[in-house]
């Protein structure tokens, strides 16, 4: 549901480590606590310790999948909007599976423009803005 807090904290899982960090950066330039992790494992790491408003994570990730990642968030952080991104194609079956459990995730196709990023986080809090904006 649109505009239900301002987001302030914004993670960003992706094992493309140049996707990643140029994502951080512009985030962090607009405002936004950024943190990076370039594993769903680092991930759990990071959000034990941390809370996200908002998470953008690619499905296609070594070892754990960014779907069960954000299952995984999602149980501790239910307020946290997840944005899933996917270059592969194979992708709709993980979707599915997670919806027979009951999860829904929206996902979008890589690659993604930073503006599609920026305008999801707009929707989700619009007119709140980032730390340090009334």
């Amino acid at each position: 549901m649109p505009g239900r807090f301002p987001v302030r904290t914004i993670l960003i899982v992706e094992d493309e480590a140049t996707i990643a960090d140029t994502l951080a950066l512009i985030l962090s330039s607009r405002g936004y606590e950024v943190r990076v992790a370039y594993s769903a494992e680092k991930a759990i790491e990071i959000i034990s310790e941390w809370e996200p408003d908002f998470a953008v994570v690619d499905v296609m990730l070594p070892k754990m999948n960014g779907i069960d990642f954000s299952i995984v968030l999602k149980d501790n952080y239910p307020e946290c909007r997840v944005l899933l991104s996917s270059g592969q194609p194979n992708t709709s079956v993980l979707l599915e599976e997670a919806f027979k459990k009951g999860h829904s995730f929206e996902i979008l196709a890589k690659p993604l423009h930073p503006k599609l990023i920026l305008d999801a986080v707009e929707e989700f809090g619009p007119g709140q803005g980032p730390i340090g904006e009334a």
